[in-house]
């Protein structure tokens, strides 16, 4: 996979210096394939040796392999399992927009979390940090069909969750981490919500250009950047 990231995308990983050693919560934002969450879990156990537990929808556990899957990488599905992550120590990694942003979702990068904040509650009850992270260009290197009507519909009422999709575009990929949010006992779940969008927002205006272009995420291969942390 981390093979996979350099040849296809120069994909690169920057500021791990923001992982904490203990418990943080990752938060990132949901392209229409989360292939950057895989580089980055490989290319995060390489360089740190630890492993990012993720969070997965109950849909997964109906995919062929899931089981194995679940063993060797780590997964939670419940807000509880989050919190006892947590607290033994772990890295655990959520995609608050889901389905619903990676179906939805298009090259202006917009945030779809609606009304969801069991993330946040989820780092108030461990009293871990929340760390945002962004994958630069990541639309312009997938792209869904699932912006369409009849999508949509099905979405809707059954939540179907293999949706017609293209990509492989070789554009450059970079995963940016952003500085931790600190546990704050004063604070409510509503609040970190907020920080946190504002967090990935401002990540996300930073290193991206938008609207996204493939053109330029193509051209971005070229282009000279600061070394990998």
């Amino acid at each position: 996979m981390t093979a996979l990231g350099k040849v296809l995308h120069g994909y690169e990983l920057c500021g791990t210096e923001h992982l904490p050693e203990g418990p943080g919560l990752v938060i990132y934002y949901h392209g229409a394939l989360p292939i950057d969450y895989a580089f980055f879990f490989h290319k995060l156990y390489i360089i740190k040796r630890r492993i990012c537990v993720s969070v997965v929808d109950h849909l997964v556990e109906n995919l062929p392999c899931s089981k194995l899957f679940q063993r060797v990488c780590g997964v939670c599905m419940t807000q509880e399992e989050c919190v006892e992550m947590l607290k033994k120590g772990h890295l655990v990694s959520i995609a608050p927009g889901g389905l619903r942003e990676q179906n939805y979702g298009d090259n202006t990068y917009r945030l779809i979390w609606g009304n969801r904040k069991g993330f946040a509650q989820v780092a108030i009850d461990a009293k871990a940090p929340i760390i945002p992270m962004f994958t630069q260009n990541i639309r312009e290197g997938y792209r869904t069909y699932g912006n369409i009507w009849p999508m949509r519909w099905l979405y809707e009422r059954v939540r179907y969750i293999l949706f017609p999709s293209y990509g492989f575009i070789p554009v450059k990929l970079r995963t940016h981490i952003g500085e931790p949010i600190p546990y704050d006992p004063s604070i409510t779940a509503e609040e970190l919500v907020e920080k946190t969008k504002m967090a990935i927002e401002a990540l996300r205006d930073k290193h991206q250009k938008i609207p996204g272009s493939i053109a330029r995420a193509l051209w971005e291969r070229f282009e000279k950047h600061h070394k990998e942390k």
